[in-house]
């Protein structure tokens, strides 16, 4: 068996995993890690109530940090007339997606002796880190956008993280956090690490599990940086490469009109990122204008022949209220995943008899004050 390494899909460089502080390539470009074999029914560890069911599709041994992240429910039911099934993340330990990632990553620095790290984030990201950190005994770093959710830092600080709010966007809090990983920090960035995603494919086979190891129609997630894109195109891309399915899940993929760079870039048929203008939004989580691995996300939508769709503001506040009424408390970067469903319905690309998983990523509990704004 070929030993796994970190790859730049880009150029096609490899490096070896043993480097506990490598994060991207020589040339500034992020890595991945070469996919599994992939799992058959019997390789799940059915005793385990967690993502660690899944670890023989992990590409290297490891202690697990967890808190029991993964396991969330499939809930059968119906958006606006279509027939759907809500994955509600926010049953992982922290509210949001996140955890699948972390537990991954932190569980990898761990295991490389770190006794400290740095993570920039929109919030989600950060609480889950601190939350990890605090299981680990890792002393956590968390730098935040100075608009942040309050509950996400107070949430992060609860965790014993130190939080430091950066003035500007969120691209300025990714700039500060990586001159800091040059100098030397271990570096727990959840849009760069490659073990991070290796977490976040987690979903596909927990869905591919769920659905008594057949693969659905179609995936409906929201992206910022693409890490739900990614993650699911690695474990279904995993699964039918073993031959475990016979196609792949078409990605359906929601972003923020306000700021929507992988939209853009998709609509204008290019690989790399195009002119676009944005403004704030109500879906913080997703307000990301250079997604680091934008080509990469590109590609997978369209080798799934999935689509992307921007939706207005309103929209996205409306469906923060439809999913309400159904006892789904979505913060509103998640509730434009159900927002798609409508558009991408409306397209012909979910058609009647279809099996669609639409992923909610993180709790409105975890964005009290957009929730307010919308719901009154």
């Amino acid at each position: 068996m070929i030993a796994p390494t970190y790859r730049d899909e880009r150029s096609g460089r490899t490096y070896p995993l043993t480097d506990p502080r490598r994060w991207r390539g020589d040339d500034g470009a992020p890595l991945s890690v070469g996919a599994s074999p992939g799992l058959a029914p019997v390789d799940v560890d059915t005793a385990r109530r967690s993502l660690w069911r899944y670890r023989a599709a992990f590409p290297v041994p490891l202690a697990p940090v967890t808190l029991g992240e993964g396991c969330t429910p499939l809930l059968d039911g119906e958006w606006e007339g279509v027939p759907v099934s809500f994955k509600p993340e926010w049953f992982n330990p922290t509210g949001s997606f996140k955890d699948r990632g972390t537990s991954l990553m932190i569980s990898f620095l761990a295991h490389h002796g770190a006794t400290e790290v740095v993570e920039d984030s929109s919030g989600n990201g950060g609480a889950s880190v601190a939350a990890y950190c605090a299981a680990a005994g890792i002393r956590a770093r968390i730098l935040v956008p100075e608009h942040t959710s309050p509950a996400k830092v107070l949430q992060a600080r609860g965790y014993g993280a130190e939080v430091e709010e950066i003035p500007g966007d969120r691209e300025a809090t990714a700039a500060e956090a990586l001159r800091r990983a040059d100098a030397g920090a271990f570096y727990a960035g959840h849009n760069w690490h490659p073990f991070f995603l290796q977490g976040v494919k987690t979903l596909a086979y927990e869905i591919w599990e769920d659905l008594g190891f057949r693969a659905p129609d179609n995936v409906v997630t929201v992206a910022g940086a693409g890490s739900t894109v990614l993650g699911c195109a690695l474990g279904f891309g995993e699964l039918l490469a073993a031959g475990r399915i016979d196609r792949l899940p078409r990605l359906l993929v929601a972003q923020p009109a306000n700021c929507a760079p992988l939209y853009a870039a998709f609509r204008a048929g290019s690989t790399e990122e195009v002119p676009v203008d944005t403004a704030p939004t109500i879906a913080e989580g997703t307000a990301i204008r250079h997604p680091v691995r934008l080509p990469e996300v590109l590609r997978a939508i369209r080798e799934s022949g999935g689509d992307l769709v921007a939706i207005p503001e309103p929209a996205i506040g409306d469906a923060v209220r439809g999913l309400a009424r159904k006892g789904l408390y979505a913060e509103p970067t998640s509730a434009g995943a159900a927002a798609a469903v409508t558009a991408f319905a409306r397209r012909g690309l979910i058609e009647p008899g279809q099996r669609t998983v639409v992923v909610l990523t993180g709790s409105g509990l975890k964005a009290n004050a957009a929730m307010a704004g919308i719901i009154g």
